[in-house]
């Protein structure tokens, strides 16, 4: 290792001690007065000088205000002459009257002037003014409620340009569409107060199988179940259909879409199988592909029943008894109501001079398998005697094997009244309260 450089440390001499340790370890205070004023460096200026310098700057912040606020300046002109004796004078004339003739102003600046120099106004116009807004916002939310009550809220013309461009290019990228991302302001529609206008943008009918089947999941899950009932009956039924009645069979998008609609059953019902049967002009293949639907899904007994209730009270059609025994296959414990409409309904054939299909019969047949047990004593008879009028070679013995096996509720009531409970009965549920109020 090399040695240890020695610190350079000059010399001081005739220096106190003291103020070297003093100089080394505490830091000097700066000295603030190196900078000066050139006012001290030169000689002083004489009073003349000082006069003429107060009046130019004087004279130049005045002019600064004629500017900047011309209707504060007087058009007075003030004498800067510092030796003149009436400068003081002119000064002390100057009043608030004078000031207020002086000035440019008109009568709201008056007004306003008289506001500011009153406060105890103030609040008389704050109150006034809060009156005004909540007028005004009591105004809008009348608008709004009175465009949501309407049903045409807005029309096409009313929409903004681009947000009709921008459906636009939704409505072809749904024409093509086969699998992917959906586009974001599609999945909005549900949210918007004129879904209906702007789905009408996108041209529905042009959707591709895959978009209807899309489309269908976000709207059933958005709407409400009166809106999915419209959305049901105007896009998805006639879709559907267009596809059956071109193709002779349904598209595996648009299957899956019928079941998907299933999340709103009422809204299923009310806005598919219904308008469906009641047009009269359902086809068997699609009331057995519709049929089908309901076959495999799980539907509340409440809407089952609703929905098999309207079914039997409409006019015969084979569609009809196709979903008839669609619905009683799926064996609900079904309202004593329910299943007084429907042996109505086969009664209301007994007179009938048609020769019934056999469809008809394979409907009673399915009901007299598993609801013989649920009718009355006088709604067997009858049916037995409809039997007599309305046969078919091989159906009808089936039928009244099942209806003379049956034990009918009323016989069953009376054996638990009387202590003989041999059988397990059917009671009215809380169900069929809840249906029949």
């Amino acid at each position: 290792m090399g040695k240890p450089k020695k610190a350079n440390v000059a010399t001081v001499k005739n220096v106190n001690l003291e103020k070297q340790i003093t100089d080394g370890k505490v830091a000097k205070a700066k000295n603030k007065d190196k900078v000066k004023l050139r006012a001290e460096e030169s000689p002083n200026i004489d009073a003349r000088s000082s006069q003429k310098i107060l009046a130019a700057a004087k004279q130049q912040q005045l002019e600064l205000d004629e500017e900047n606020f011309p209707s504060l300046v007087t058009v007075k002109k003030v004498n800067f002459n510092l030796n003149d004796p009436t400068a003081d004078k002119e000064d002390e004339e100057v009043n608030e009257t004078d000031f207020m003739a002086d000035l440019d102003m008109d009568d709201e600046d008056v007004a306003a002037f008289e506001r500011f120099q009153k406060p105890a106004q103030e609040g008389k116009r704050t109150l006034h003014l809060s009156k005004i807004i909540m007028q005004k916002i009591q105004e809008k939310e009348a608008d709004i409620h009175t465009k949501i009550s309407d049903e045409g809220s807005l029309k096409i013309e009313e929409i903004d340009p681009k947000v009709k461009e921008m459906y636009e290019g939704v409505r072809d990228v749904l024409k093509r569409y086969r699998s992917g991302k959906i586009p974001k302001a599609f999945k909005i529609i549900p949210k918007l107060r004129n879904w209906e206008q702007i789905l009408f943008i996108t041209e529905p009918h042009n959707w591709s199988a895959a978009a209807m089947f899309q489309g269908t999941r976000i709207f059933c899950s958005v709407l409400s179940q009166a809106m999915a009932q419209r959305f049901y009956n105007l896009v998805l039924l006639p879709r559907v259909r267009d596809d059956l009645c071109e193709y002779k069979k349904l598209n595996m998008h648009l299957y899956n879409a019928l079941k998907r609609a299933l999340f709103k059953p009422a809204a299923f019902m009310k806005g598919i199988i219904l308008p469906l049967l009641e047009g009269g002009d359902c086809t068997l293949r699609e009331a057995i592909i519709f049929g089908s639907v309901v076959a495999r899904s799980s539907i509340p007994v409440l809407h089952s029943s609703a929905c098999l209730l309207k079914i039997c009270e409409m006019s015969y059609s084979g569609a009809n008894s196709i979903f008839i025994r669609y619905f009683l296959d799926k064996r609900y414990a079904l309202p004593y109501r329910v299943v007084d409409a429907a042996v109505f309904h086969f009664l209301r054939f007994e007179n009938d001079k048609r020769e019934l299909p056999v469809l008809w019969h394979q409907s009673l047949l399915t009901f007299a398998q598993r609801y013989k047990n649920d009718i009355s004593s006088e709604q067997r008879d009858a049916l037995l005697q409809l039997l007599k009028k309305k046969t078919h070679f091989k159906i009808t013995p089936d039928v009244r094997r099942e209806l003379q096996a049956a034990t009918c509720r009323d016989v069953e009531m009376m054996e638990t009244d009387n202590g003989l409970a041999g059988q397990p009965t059917k009671m009215y549920t809380d169900a069929d309260v809840e249906y029949e109020g």
